[in-house]
């Protein structure tokens, strides 16, 4: 911060976000699996929230999205489970991870995609604004936050390349 202080720590779970969808008609394609559109609407609400969470403010943007796979179909009838959680923070730039998985009626859970988004936390000019530093607290965060690292480096590297 300009003024000397200490930035702000808060841990993954602080901003952690879960929602739930119930697939219904409205949500399938014409092959009668979950629309690919539907799916990246409600990720793209999960990441804003959990950095809106993060990052203390209600103004924050999408700037990249990555690894979007579809590990199988999604049909009528299914629980839809997102968690959302940051596994990065820059100065300004928040690395989110999604998983999603469909829940069967036993209560186990299982994997349908991830996702990777890097929302950005800008200020009223939508200008970017310095968030709270990421407070690790276990074993699987800082895996997590290591393998987010690599990450940014493979972004930058395709930045500066073209991509």
């Amino acid at each position: 911060m300009d003024n000397g202080q200490e930035r702000r720590k808060k841990t993954v779970a602080e901003s952690t976000t879960e929602q739930v969808h119930l697939i219904m008609q409205q949500h399938l394609n014409g092959s009668g699996r979950l629309f690919g559109g539907a799916l990246m609407q409600w990720l793209d609400e999960v990441a804003g929230v959990v950095a809106m969470r993060h990052a203390e403010t209600h103004r924050v943007v999408t700037a990249a999205v990555d690894n979007l796979q579809f590990k199988q179909a999604i049909y009528e009838g299914e629980i839809l489970v997102l968690r959302g959680y940051v596994t990065y923070v820059g100065k300004s730039s928040m690395e989110v991870e999604i998983d999603t998985y469909t829940e069967l009626p036993d209560g186990m859970r299982q994997t349908v995609n991830r996702a990777f988004f890097v929302m950005v936390a800008v200020d009223e000019n939508e200008r970017p604004t310095q968030v709270p530093e990421l407070l690790i607290t276990t074993e699987a965060e800082k895996a997590r936050n290591e393998a987010a690292k690599m990450r940014r480096s493979m972004r930058k590297q395709r930045r500066e390349n073209g991509f």
